[in-house]
C-alpha cells in the first residue's frame, strides 16, 4: 500500500460501480462455505467454456486498463523517469502483496501440521506459489503501462492483435488446449518456476500442476489490459455520454461476436486465457460499462448502486482484505464436537453450525449464505472507509 489519501480525485461513477461489482463478485466466488457445494453459475468452467464466475477477473483486468489510461494522462502518454519509477514501484508493491498473501496462507496451514517446525512454517518459500491474481495484475499493469507509453496509440491496436495472434499460434502448436503435462503453458511454468511453485489444478479426477495465472498466459492478459486502455481513450475522446455508450457498445459487440465466432476453432478458456476468452470478456465488459453509463449518468438511477461504491473506490484493498480474512478464518481452529478431530476452522464452524441449520440442511444453499455473509463483512470495513473518505491506494 502506497499511502492513504483523504482527497478523492474526480472519478467516473459508472467505472467505480463496475469495479465495485467486479470486486464484490471476486470475493463472493472465492469464498463459498464449501468448495464441494457450489451453484453452477458461481463455479468456474471446468476447462473450455464460460460461466458468470469466469467474467469477474477479466472484467477487473479490463477496468484496470481503462483506469490506467486515466492515470497516464498526466504524463501526456510519454515515458519519463517519474512515470517509469511510479509504474515500477506500484508493480513491485502489488506483486509483493500477492507473494505475502501466498506466504501467509502456507504459513498458517503449516502451523497446524506436526510435520513442520515453526521455523519451517515461517520459511515456506520452498513451496510458495509465485503467481496468482495479484502477481498477474502487477505484471499486466507494469508491462502494459510501459507499452502504452512507448507505443503510439494508433499503432496499439495492431500490437494487441499481434500479441493475440502470436499467442493463439503458440497454443495451437503447443497443445495449449490439452489438460496435460505436455501443455506448452505447463511446460514453460515447470521450466521457469518449478512444480513446487505452481498451482495444482483438477479436472475430471485428474490432478495436474497447471497454473491458471501462468507466465506464458500473461501475454494475452497484457493484451487484455491494453484493450481496456484503448477503451479508456475512447471514453475520454468524447464528452457526450450518448456518444460514449454508442462507441462502447459498438466495440463491445464486435469483440463479443468475434470471440464467440472464433470459439469454434479456438475454445474460450479462462485457464489458458485464450485469445477468444480475451475478445469475449473484453467485449462483454465494454458493453456492461456502456450500460452502466446509461443507467447511472444518463438516466440518473443511482440509489441501487451505493453498496458497490464501497468496493469500487478501494478495489485492491478490499480484495486483499478479503483474501487475508478468508485465510485467517480458514486456519483458526475452534472446538467442535461433531467433527472427527474435535476441532474445526472458524469458517467450517460458521458453515456447519450456523448456516447449515438456517438453510434447512441444504449444503449448497448454506455455502451461498456463507459467501454472502463474507461479502457483507468485507463491505462493512469498506463502508467505514468510504464514509470517512479514506481511499487506500495500492
Amino acid at each position: 500500500m502506497n499511502h492513504i489519501e483523504k482527497q478523492r480525485p474526480q472519478r467516473l461513477l459508472a467505472l467505480d460501480i463496475l469495479r465495485g461489482i467486479t470486486i464484490a463478485g471476486m470475493i463472493l466466488v472465492n469464498n463459498p462455505g464449501s468448495w464441494g457445494n457450489i451453484y453452477a453459475p458461481l463455479a468456474h468452467a471446468s476447462w473450455n467454456g464460460l460461466t458468470p464466475t469466469d467474467l469477474v477477473f477479466p472484467f477487473f483486468m479490463f477496468i484496470m486498463g481503462v483506469s490506467t489510461y486515466f492515470s497516464l494522462r498526466k504524463y501526456d502518454f510519454k515515458l519519463s523517469a517519474s512515470a517509469f519509477w511510479k509504474i515500477l514501484k506500484r508493480t513491485i508493491v502489488i506483486f509483493a502483496i500477492g507473494i505475502a498473501i501466498a506466504w501467509l496462507s502456507r504459513f498458517l496451514s503449516r502451523t497446524h501440521s506436526p510435520e513442520y517446525t515453526m521455523w519451517e512454517a515461517i520459511m515456506n518459500f520452498d513451496e510458495i506459489r509465485i503467481l496468482g491474481v495479484m502477481p498477474r495484475l502487477a505484471l499486466c499493469y507494469g508491462i502494459g503501462s510501459i507499452m502504452a507509453l512507448l507505443i503510439k496509440r494508433r499503432s496499439l491496436p495492431w500490437v494487441i492483435g499481434g500479441m493475440l495472434v502470436l499467442y493463439g499460434i503458440i497454443l495451437l502448436a503447443g497443445n495449449g488446449f490439452d489438460f496435460a503435462s505436455h501443455n506448452v503453458i505447463a511446460r514453460v511454468d515447470r521450466a521457469v518456476l518449478g512444480e513446487a511453485h505452481m498451482y495444482t489444478s483438477h479436472l475430471d479426477g485428474v490432478e495436474l500442476k497447471f497454473d491458471p495465472e501462468g507466465l506464458l498466459s500473461t501475454l494475452p492478459s497484457i493484451a487484455h489490459m491494453l484493450i481496456g486502455f484503448m477503451c479508456g481513450g475512447l471514453i475520454l475522446s468524447v464528452k457526450d455520454n450518448n456518444l460514449r455508450i454508442n462507441k462502447l457498445f459498438i466495440v463491445g459487440t464486435i469483440l463479443t461476436f468475434a470471440g464467440f465466432l472464433l470459439d469454434f476453432g479456438m475454445p474460450i478458456n479462462k485457464k489458458v486465457w485464450s485469445p477468444t476468452f480475451v475478445l469475449t470478456t473484453c467485449g462483454l465488459a465494454s458493453s456492461f460499462l456502456a450500460l452502466l453509463i446509461w443507467i447511472l449518468d444518463i438516466k440518473g438511477y443511482r440509489k441501487w448502486c451505493g453498496f458497490f461504491r464501497a468496493f469500487g473506490v478501494n478495489p485492491l484493498f478490499m480484495y486483499v482484505f478479503g483474501s487475508v480474512l478468508s485465510i485467517i478464518l480458514s486456519n483458526i481452529r475452534v472446538a467442535y464436537a461433531a467433527s472427527d478431530s474435535g476441532v474445526i476452522s472458524v469458517k467450517g464452524w460458521l458453515y456447519k453450525a450456523v448456516w447449515m441449520p438456517v438453510a434447512g440442511g441444504d449444503a449448497t444453499l448454506a455455502s451461498l449464505f456463507f459467501a454472502l455473509t463474507f461479502v457483507i463483512a468485507v463491505w462493512c470495513v469498506g463502508y467505514v472507509l468510504y464514509r470517512n473518505k479514506i481511499y487506500i491506494k495500492i
